[in-house]
């Protein structure tokens, strides 16, 4: 592991271990701040992850042309999907618990084992985002500072949703847990390196996860989202890029 991928998977931990303490985000209507790190990840979707998408694409049809794999067409859009579908399911099980806790008990938080099944599908997710930093370090410490800034932005606003529903569960474990799994995430990447079209997919995966956790947090009326301050932070990133690959 070179000191460029520890230093990332290091902050990037950090970001979870400390996000409780920012407290100006916690408020609805919510923080202008966190529209703008909505706005950013957005724009990273569309300009970075959905490009990708389509050279993983040629990487996987010429790759995968045995068992089901031969039948199947579009193979990283439906694994981006299914990386979407398998998120939103997560979050409607948690707030079907969430619901059915405050019922029975008048707790605001879900049940226990929901808290740890959407904790566990979460630290795949980052030790997947752990994973990638290791071919981030690729582009140099230009294009891995641009995914850092990006990724720690995102998991502020993903934080702020999993701190939303499980509360001081989340800060008493979760964010331990997640921190770990970056940590877990970059090591892996380090010492095993898989086959290009298996990391095809994995990203794949990845993209209609993130895709998902982005809007989720940015769209729901009860959030209050600032309209402006996410246009800012799409748009900053745009300006922000041009800028770059001048």
């Amino acid at each position: 592991m070179n000191w460029l991928v520890i230093g990332a998977s290091v902050l990037l931990a950090v970001v979870h271990l400390t996000v409780g303490r920012l407290h100006f985000i916690e408020h609805i209507p919510r923080s202008r701040f966190l529209s703008i790190a909505g706005g950013i990840s957005v724009a990273y979707v569309f300009l970075h992850i959905l490009p990708e998408l389509e050279e993983h694409q040629e990487t996987v049809a010429q790759e995968l042309t045995a068992g089901i794999f031969n039948y199947l067409a579009h193979h990283v859009y439906v694994t981006a999907l299914l990386g979407l579908i398998i998120f939103y399911s997560i979050e409607k099980y948690v707030k079907k618990s969430h619901k059915a806790n405050k019922k029975a008990s008048g707790e605001s938080s879900p049940h226990i084992e929901a808290f740890w099944n959407h904790v566990a599908l979460f630290f795949f997710y980052n030790a997947l985002i752990g994973y990638l930093l290791v071919y981030q370090s690729e582009d140099g410490w230009i294009g891995m500072l641009l995914f850092v800034i990006v990724m720690a932005l995102h998991f502020l606003v993903t934080d702020f949703g999993l701190r939303f529903h499980h509360e001081e569960t989340y800060d008493k474990y979760g964010r331990w847990v997640l921190a770990v799994a970056i940590i877990i995430g970059a090591a892996a990447g380090s010492f095993a390196i898989i086959p290009e079209e298996i990391f095809a997919l994995v990203f794949a995966f990845l993209s209609g996860a993130i895709i998902l956790n982005v809007l989720k947090e940015e769209l729901p009326d009860e959030r209050e989202s600032s309209l402006g301050a996410f246009v800012s932070g799409a748009a900053g990133y745009i300006v922000l890029l041009q800028l770059l690959l001048l």
